[in-house]
């Protein structure tokens, strides 16, 4: 979607996808927004409660069901389990999506890992193909006059060219980059001092897995531990996404700095931020 800065800020009901890594102020700018009447669609929020709702709630009472107290009360419908997840607070997602390596230090078998990684990846691509019915909704159901949408870190990874043509024809797609090297290197750090679960393209993950237990001395991935797998590979993913966010951006939008965004306090600051971000583009 491409437009002028004018006809940006004229643009009666806006859309905007906010593109870019785990960390670089996409759910910032979407929280601040959602308080100056703006529909905050995350995209995890949706997969959870709506494409891995099921899934999640299985793989929670099957680790209640090795509990004998818990296992009586569930098998004799006592207690019932809900998926309490929040827009906010995406614990049930990443819960589900775990991290590979050692079943005994938290970790997720190999093979499991990878069939829960197609699914996250199948319920990224519906949360995506249904932005256009959640911007018809926003508009006539809740009465929300623009939407942002705030979507995984992992989106540039699903090569799924049609989610993009989607998101590029319904929305602005605004790219958030790490300003320079000092912030990429503080969202690494900052990544590896609390290493959540993370989606990787097949791929990359066979490839960097070869890589890590070679150099760790090692035979299977059950032997790893989940926690140091994922801070040694945050880095080679990251820069892996890299080129593959700047490809979208230059196709389809526009791109600002995690510096630029960090300097948004309310709409006005955000409408001048994307505003600048067109004229410079040269793509209008």
């Amino acid at each position: 979607m491409r437009m002028s800065p004018e006809a940006f800020r004229g643009w009666k009901n806006r859309c905007i996808t906010l593109l870019g890594m785990s960390g670089v102020g996409k759910t910032y700018l979407s929280t601040l927004m959602r308080e100056h009447d703006w529909f905050h669609y995350s995209g995890d929020y949706r997969i959870g409660t709506r494409y891995l709702d099921e899934a999640i709630l299985d793989l929670i009472k099957e680790e209640a069901m090795q509990i004998p107290f818990l296992r009586n009360l569930l098998r004799n419908d006592w207690i019932d389990i809900h998926n309490n997840i929040k827009i906010d607070n995406l614990g049930p997602v990443l819960a589900y999506v775990g991290k590979l390596g050692n079943p005994e230090l938290g970790g997720v078998p190999l093979d499991e890992f990878q069939s829960r990684q197609a699914c996250y990846r199948e319920g990224e691509i519906a949360a995506m193909n249904d932005l256009p019915a959640f911007i018809h909704k926003a508009r006539e159901i809740y009465d929300y006059p623009h939407l942002i949408n705030d979507v995984g870190g992992s989106l540039c990874e699903l090569e799924e060219p049609s989610v993009i043509d989607l998101l590029a024809d319904n929305s602005l797609i605004l790219y958030i980059k790490v300003t320079n090297d000092e912030e990429e290197q503080k969202l690494i750090a900052r990544a590896q001092s609390a290493p959540k679960p993370l989606y990787y393209r097949p791929e990359f993950l066979d490839k960097q897995l070869t890589v890590y237990l070679e150099e760790n001395n090692l035979e299977y991935a059950a032997q790893m531990d989940p926690d140091d797998f994922t801070r040694w590979v945050f880095p080679r993913l990251f820069r892996s996404r890299v080129p593959r966010y700047e490809a979208i951006a230059e196709q389809y939008g526009y791109t600002v700095s995690s510096e630029e965004v960090a300097a948004v306090r309310n709409e006005n600051d955000f409408m001048d931020l994307v505003s600048t971000a067109i004229e410079r583009s040269g793509k209008d």
